[in-house]
């Protein structure tokens, strides 16, 4: 079942425009730079903006259509704003049962203590808001939004009023919701570390329209994505850990097209992990080299090649098995090596990100 989403909506300057089959379930992103639309999206997916035109349906229940247009307050939903809309002269306590007394008892599908335990905010419940750190009123925002028992959740950039140090110490709580949740998510963020760390579906947005669909690996290794990554292009991988090597405290992962030495995040053997490779720690060769510190090195062949954001630097895309893989290298050293689609090649890859 999915998530369908069609709207178009013209304002002065700006136009939106997207017709989405999302899946009812994981964490959607919806990515791409300030003013293409996300956010507008996003409100008229929840009620809030009344798009000229609109069809929205979750699983076969519609929401809005040409002859029917439902509420907000009438929609299963949860909305997190970029700053927690918290009621500042109400304990966290009564914050939360303020959400969860929006839904009948009979239907309510979301514990309290369970959502408190999750989200890690039990010590917070007797404590106002004004005493709260960002991350801590954002987790109260999406316990209060879970508690209403939502058949979908929207969270719009979340993490954006945070600095880096919150930033960390908040995702660690979203990757718990994503894996032990089985309510979808619409997620709105322009920072690709976010969507690595914890997106299974990616929409790419610009100027109001949906320029790439699809499953987070497939859609991050396209080289025809109008939306400049620059340093930030790569891929995510879904590997398990399948070996420790605790002497050197390095975990081996592996994925569908081999496997690869990482960093031990003290995750246990035959836990599934998501590793994040960039395309400028990638370097190519034409036959496996040694005496080098690099200890990841991996037979692929070269899919597609396109001239990069600097006329210096061209970007690749390959295949290692069944995973998709980036690699920037210079224009230079790809006519030296004779690059070209079809070519068999090996990878050497110098940083790998275990992200999750």
């Amino acid at each position: 079942m999915t998530l369908h989403a069609q709207f178009k909506l013209d304002y002065p300057g700006f136009s939106l425009d997207v017709d989405l089959q999302l899946p009812a379930k994981g964490i959607t992103a919806l990515f791409g730079p300030s003013g293409c639309g996300k956010t507008t999206l996003l409100r008229c997916m929840a009620g809030l903006t009344r798009a000229d035109q609109g069809q929205l349906s979750l699983q076969g229940e519609v929401w809005q259509s040409a002859t029917q247009f439902l509420p907000v307050h009438q929609r299963a939903l949860g909305y997190v704003f970029q700053e927690a809309a918290l009621f500042g002269h109400l304990s966290v306590r009564r914050n939360l049962l303020y959400g969860q007394s929006r839904v009948a008892a009979s239907a309510r599908q979301v514990d309290f203590d369970s959502m408190v335990q999750l989200l890690g905010i039990g010590h917070l419940l007797e404590r106002l808001p004004l005493h709260l750190s960002g991350g801590e009123r954002q987790r109260v925002a999406i316990a209060r939004a879970l508690l209403t028992s939502p058949r979908l959740l929207l969270m719009d950039e979340p993490l954006a009023a945070l600095d880096l140090a919150r930033k960390q110490e908040f995702l660690p709580y979203l990757e718990r919701l994503h894996d032990e949740l089985a309510i979808p998510v619409v997620y709105v963020s322009h920072a690709p570390d976010e969507v690595a760390r914890l997106a299974d579906h990616l929409v790419v947005m610009q100027q109001g329209r949906a320029v790439a669909v699809g499953p987070l690996t497939e859609t991050l290794a396209r080289l025809d994505l109008p939306v400049h990554l620059g340093e930030d292009a790569g891929v995510v991988l879904q590997a398990v850990v399948v070996e420790r090597d605790t002497q050197w405290h390095l975990a081996r992962v592996a994925f569908e097209g081999g496997s690869l030495w990482v960093r031990d995040g003290g995750h246990a053997t035959g836990q599934a992990v998501r590793v994040r490779i960039l395309a400028r720690d990638v370097s190519i060769a034409l036959q496996p080299v040694s005496g080098i510190s690099i200890q990841n090195c991996l037979s692929a062949t070269v899919e597609q090649m396109v001239d990069d954001y600097h006329p210096a630097l061209c970007l690749l895309r390959l295949r290692l098995g069944a995973a998709p893989l980036l690699a920037r290298v210079t224009q230079r050293s790809a006519h030296a090596l004779e690059l070209a689609a079809g070519k068999p090649v090996w990878v050497q890859i110098k940083a790998v990100a275990l992200i999750g």
